[in-house]
């Protein structure tokens, strides 16, 4: 991968629409942002923290952004049942879709209500823009506050999800009015730095993690062109080669409870200490929504709108939650296909385990140890993963998709996933932080 080119403009990151000439980032520039060359040649004497120096809310603007002419503001009520469905209507038509115009994310009111209720949200976060001749929503951005750790420091951040404007409208330029908008908004609330991702390079990447993507339903995924079925092989050899257990082989593996978000806020906690950059679920109960609330409702027996999977290990002997491990869904609409019109994919969401933390042998010293452990938590991880797998493929998914962030090197190829074209691309959007790093931050490092 040539960094430099990348950053130029002149290589995508695994998609077509991934490249964009660095002199057009004309928004991006006015911004406190690191600048993208500046961020690998500029000074070293700049130091890791924030760009702007010190604001409060009485030097933000009290009005909102002015829009073009024919549009209105409009604040979302996203527990409202109307409003939800409007966006979800607006992004199922208008967000990302890969370059061949092939998949569009499909995201159900239950995932928008889950992705953005999280406690301590601010409901003016959810900003729309209306045609005021018909009240049409055409366009919506939204975030979240979250906790945020950057090596030694942690701060209160927004999380922007969601930007969407209408395929019709995107001459509007009104992108980068929501974004000011929604900073704006944030900064009124004192939270002067920002997180999000895209598919696309700006200013300024942290760091790029690929896709990779776990078969569940070969056939299907080759029929509807996610998969390709490889020279020489036939579907029958392709479902044996992706076969599954029926059932979850460790001992104490099951759903998690009500009653374990403590241990499981302590265990989760404690695992990504290890990294350098991650959300802290510093209260239970964000554990609880993000783990719990997502489960959706039994009707005649079966679950239903669920979003969220997460299950835990517990210790048959001590009845202590040793590990945890979830995904969520996110399905895909299928464009232009006779048979298929959704892809059932479920997204690898969180894990921990604490093998990572038992004690090595007296004898045993750092490196020995270190490399030990390692090796425990590689075994212990596939082993999850694998029980992961058989509830996602019970659960009627498709495909699990899978990102190079955290430990998850340690067992993409083992539980075969295979590597696909696009790479997310994790961004300090708005940040206002310089991340002192050498190049792009090795992914492994970052949970977010």
């Amino acid at each position: 991968m040539d960094l430099m080119k990348i950053l130029d403009g002149q290589v995508a990151l695994g998609n077509k629409s991934g490249t964009k000439n660095l002199g057009e980032h004309k928004f991006w520039k006015t911004q406190p942002v690191p600048q993208l060359l500046n961020a690998l040649t500029g000074p070293t004497e700049i130091k890791e923290g924030p760009i702007d120096p010190p604001k409060t809310p009485a030097d933000v603007r009290q009005e909102p952004g002015q829009l073009p002419s024919g549009f209105e503001w409009s604040l979302i009520d996203i527990t409202n049942e109307e409003q939800c469905k409007e966006v979800y209507i607006l992004l199922s038509e208008n967000y990302v879709e890969d370059d061949d115009a092939m998949f569009r994310f499909n995201y159900s009111k239950e995932f928008l209500l889950w992705a953005l209720t999280a406690p301590g949200y601010y409901p003016d976060w959810h900003i729309g823009v209306r045609v005021v001749k018909t009240g049409k929503l055409v366009a919506f951005i939204s975030g979240i506050k979250v906790d945020i750790r950057v090596r030694a420091n942690t701060f209160d951040a927004a999380e922007i999800n969601f930007l969407c404007v209408h395929k019709k409208l995107r001459s509007k330029r009104l992108a980068p009015v929501l974004i000011k908008e929604v900073t704006r908004r944030v900064n009124l609330t004192n939270i002067w730095q920002a997180i999000y991702t895209a598919g696309v390079v700006i200013p300024t990447p942290i760091g790029t993690s690929r896709y990779y993507h776990r078969n569940l339903n070969p056939p299907k995924l080759v029929d509807i062109g996610f998969a390709a079925l490889p020279r020489g092989m036939t579907i029958a050899r392709l479902v044996r080669q992706y076969a599954v257990s029926s059932h979850p082989r460790i001992p104490g593996f099951r759903e998690m409870m009500q009653s374990d978000v403590p241990q499981v806020g302590a265990l989760l906690r404690r695992y990504l200490s290890r990294f350098e950059v991650t959300q802290t679920f510093a209260k239970d109960e964000e554990i609880e929504h993000w783990f719990l609330s997502g489960h959706g409702r039994d009707v005649d027996g079966e679950r239903k709108e669920q979003v969220v999977w997460a299950y835990v290990v517990e210790d048959p002997t001590t009845h202590l939650v040793t590990d945890l491990v979830s995904f969520y869904s996110l399905p895909s609409t299928v464009m232009k296909h006779k048979k298929h019109n959704l892809l059932n994919a479920a997204y690898l969401f969180y894990y921990a385990s604490d093998v990572i933390f038992s004690p090595g042998g007296s004898s045993d010293d750092a490196a020995t140890h270190e490399a030990k452990a390692k090796q425990r938590l590689e075994e212990r991880l596939n082993a999850l993963i694998n029980d992961l797998l058989v509830i996602a493929q019970n659960a009627g998914f498709d495909v699990l998709n899978a990102l190079t962030l955290g430990d998850n090197n340690m067992f993409l190829n083992e539980q075969k996933f295979g590597a696909g074209d696009g790479f997310l691309v994790s961004i300090t959007w708005f940040v206002n932080w310089w991340l002192l790093i050498s190049g792009f931050l090795s992914s492994h490092r970052i949970v977010s």
